[in-house]
């Protein structure tokens, strides 16, 4: 359970303020059908999110457990540094656009995902956990719970949020995480 409510809230926290966060808004203010969006970002989560959760848990099988520790702490103070660096949306993939909500978010959310902080985050909790299904479900949860009102709330705009203050706050839950992993088995 304890992976499950980790990798929620880790990745939940981490996507504030994130590109794929931002491209849930102007997918939102783009396309009508919120559900079409919503699924597509569903889908593509679990996609990339579990290819993450699986080479986390194989390369790190391999490993001892004192290094492993180690791995995942220096990852997770990574992670602390890199969320303090805010995300652009690039408006390259605009093409895809043309797709409809459903495969264009599926395409745009599967391809941002590739090498961002919440699926190496994800990578690195597998590599912890050793259960790939309880930290997929979690990060993929986290992903729709920091996403999914966005797709709502699309008319708002983003820039009235502190993002200062959120990215210093989510480094410093990540910093914490590093600190409980090299102190705790």
């Amino acid at each position: 359970m304890e992976a499950l409510i980790t990798s929620t809230l880790s990745v939940a926290i981490a996507e504030i303020g994130d590109k794929t966060q931002l491209l849930a808004l102007i997918l939102a203010a783009r396309f009508k059908n919120k559900t079409a969006i919503i699924l597509g970002m569903l889908i593509a989560t679990l996609f990339n999110h579990f290819i993450a959760a699986w080479l986390g848990e194989w390369v790190m099988s391999d490993i001892n457990p004192t290094m492993m520790k180690y791995l995942v702490a220096a990852a997770l103070f990574s992670l602390a540094l890199w969320i303090l660096i805010p995300d652009k949306v690039d408006a390259k993939e605009s093409h895809l656009y043309a797709l409809g909500p459903f495969f264009a978010t599926f395409c745009l959310f599967f391809l941002a995902e590739i090498g961002d902080k919440t699926q190496v985050a994800t990578m690195v909790l597998a590599a912890k956990y050793q259960n790939l299904l309880l930290v997929v479900t979690g990060s993929t949860l986290g992903m729709m719970i920091a996403n999914v009102p966005m797709v709502f709330l699309a008319r708002f705009s983003a820039d009235k949020l502190p993002m200062l203050w959120i990215h210093r706050f989510c480094a410093m839950l990540f910093v914490l995480q590093g600190i409980a992993t090299l102190l705790w088995p």
